[in-house]
């Protein structure tokens, strides 16, 4: 696991930051084989003190147009627990823990990741346990999140409307 991508979105996700730049987490992402991790902040004020820690060089930004290149580069993506970030990631087969706030009202967060890890997809966490998670979760036994069929909702709308494909 060279390459890490961590990202919250457009939210502002401090504690997570910080949880994934304290020192016993680098040293476990270490560990693990993580020589760079890339971090996506957001509105966060929290900056990251460190841009290396023994071997993990860190580096940050706030926001870019897209941040498909930086999941596709990645080889692990520990994200924020928001449905459309799950499902990129997901979708581009990549290995994902996902980090969910506990500090959203009517948290949905929780229900989403829960349902995607109890399905084999993803691991999920929360900050306070974030670093036993990476030390504990074996990514080789994530399943692999299946591919959309663009033409099932064609499909069903024709089946509704009584066309036949042919």
């Amino acid at each position: 696991m060279l390459n890490i991508f961590v990202t919250v979105g457009t939210t502002k996700f401090d504690k997570f930051i910080r949880a994934i730049t304290d020192i016993e987490c680098i040293k476990v992402l270490e560990k693990r084989g993580c020589q760079h991790l890339t971090l996506q902040i957001g509105n966060g004020d929290y900056i990251p003190e460190y841009s290396k820690v023994g071997s993990v060089s860190i580096e940050y930004y706030r926001f870019k147009d897209t941040i498909k290149e930086d999941l596709q580069r990645a080889d692990l993506v520990i994200s924020h627990a928001g449905a459309g970030s799950c499902l990129e990631t997901l979708e581009l087969e990549k290995a994902l823990l996902v980090v969910v706030n506990e500090d959203l009202m009517n948290n949905h967060q929780i229900e989403v990741a829960k349902k995607l890890s109890d399905c084999g997809y993803l691991y999920y966490t929360t900050c306070g346990k974030l670093s036993e998670t990476l030390r504990v979760m074996d990514l080789s036994r994530l399943r692999m999140y299946p591919k959309r069929d663009p033409c099932k909702y064609a499909n069903a709308i024709d089946n509704i409307m009584g066309f036949r494909r042919v």
